[in-house]
């Protein structure tokens, strides 16, 4: 074998199957595709070789120490294996890291999507030198990771940190886990979206109601009207910024973070957002935490390749 450590890094989603060459946290080269839903997990296992085969030439593959693959839940990272996914039927029970250990011939490790985002602004991002953080994605639903005292937490199954599942109201949206009143509920992007619809159906001569005549209003429509300075987008934002900041404020106390970083779909009108978000944890977080700074992640949509890629590469030293 070469002097380098490589590591492939896969994201699996119910939309796209993703992979990537990581080098010391780098993307060297990434490649995506279509999830192959009807060929269930093992048509899904052809996808991954052939993304492998896409962004790894065989000598680099010489040099790649182990694979990661970061995947929506819930999955029991102690065993490898997927309890079941919702959006991707057929998946119940597969051993997915067995599996992947077979095909690659490498170590191979299976995260939940938001704990290896969170290992991955951990230690290529915005959280890097950190002991104490909260990685939140805030996208079609809410989730995340966190690392205490210098440790990624994992919980009970590995299934730790849904952090957008503990309730901020006791009444209020279902949300997609059942519940009423969670987080996710409340601040993702999907409940963004529902709110802007109903402003577009309340007010049909205003901006987001005008475009309702031309197509479905989307949660990036009340984010571009916002940036117009359109007063109803803007107290769609100021509303989403201050339910995120409630969570948030709620996250920190529970964790106590020295910093929590933002990513998903929804941080990309984190400029819009970070002052209504201050201000909530400002005004609702007790003393000795008014002071923790919420950061956008810096590694974007890499962060699951980089932290899938990353741990695998970090276990697989630690068990050599």
């Amino acid at each position: 074998m070469g002097g380098r450590d490589l590591s492939i890094g896969f994201d699996l989603g119910g939309t796209q199957v993703r992979a990537a060459l990581v080098d010391a946290g780098q993307v060297v080269k990434r490649a995506a595709a279509r999830t192959d839903v009807a060929g269930g997990a093992e048509g899904v296992m052809r996808q991954f070789c052939a993304l492998a085969s896409e962004v790894c030439t065989q000598s680099q593959f010489a040099d790649v120490r182990a694979v990661g693959v970061s995947a929506p839940g819930p999955l029991d990272t102690e065993t490898g294996i997927v309890d079941h996914i919702p959006t991707l039927p057929g998946w119940e029970e597969f051993p997915l890291r067995d599996r992947l250990a077979e095909i690659f011939e490498r170590p191979a490790t299976v995260e939940n999507d938001g704990i290896a985002a969170a290992f991955g602004e951990w230690k290529h991002g915005a959280g890097t030198g950190l002991d104490h953080l909260v990685y939140v994605t805030v996208s079609t639903g809410i989730g995340g990771g966190v690392v205490v005292d210098g440790r990624l937490m994992h919980g009970r199954r590995g299934m730790g940190a849904h952090v957008g599942h503990f309730r901020i109201a006791p009444e209020g949206p279902v949300c997609s886990c059942g519940a009423i009143g969670c987080f996710e509920a409340f601040a993702a992007g999907t409940a963004l979206g529902k709110r802007a619809k109903k402003a577009a159906s309340d007010n049909p001569s205003g901006y987001l109601g005008r475009l309702a005549v031309a197509g479905v209003v989307e949660t990036r429509h009340a984010v571009e009207g916002a940036r117009a300075r359109d007063a109803e987008c803007v107290a769609l934002i100021e509303e989403e910024a201050d339910l995120l900041g409630v969570g948030f404020t709620g996250l920190i106390h529970l964790f106590s973070p020295q910093r929590i970083i933002m990513g998903g779909g929804v941080s990309q009108a984190f400029d819009l957002l970070t002052e209504g978000i201050h201000r909530r944890i400002k005004r609702d977080a007790m003393a000795p935490f008014k002071n923790v700074e919420v950061v956008l992640a810096e590694l974007g949509d890499n962060c699951g390749l980089v932290g899938a890629a990353s741990l695998a590469l970090s276990v697989a030293r630690t068990d050599a």
